[in-house]
């Protein structure tokens, strides 16, 4: 079974950036059928579209890791 939340982490950490991850991920879906199977129903079960449900883990993951810095910061305050 397809672990997408490693896949998505995975290319994230390599990228670095919304739209290089988004195309990396396009590609890895253009090749393999049961992670498109994977995703949509995870975009289903998430009330993504499967155009945005992407982008928006991404967003949500670096907005996660910018608070973790934040709240750093205001400790050291």
């Amino acid at each position: 079974m397809i672990d997408l939340f490693e896949i998505f982490d995975s290319i994230i950490s390599q990228s670095r950036s919304v739209d290089v991850a988004e195309s990396e991920f396009r590609k890895l879906l253009m090749d393999d059928e049961e992670l498109r199977k994977a995703y949509k129903e995870w975009c289903n079960e998430e009330g993504h579209t499967e155009k945005r449900g992407f982008i928006e883990y991404c967003n949500e993951s670096f907005d996660a890791e910018e608070s973790k810095w934040d709240i750093l910061e205001n400790e050291y305050e």
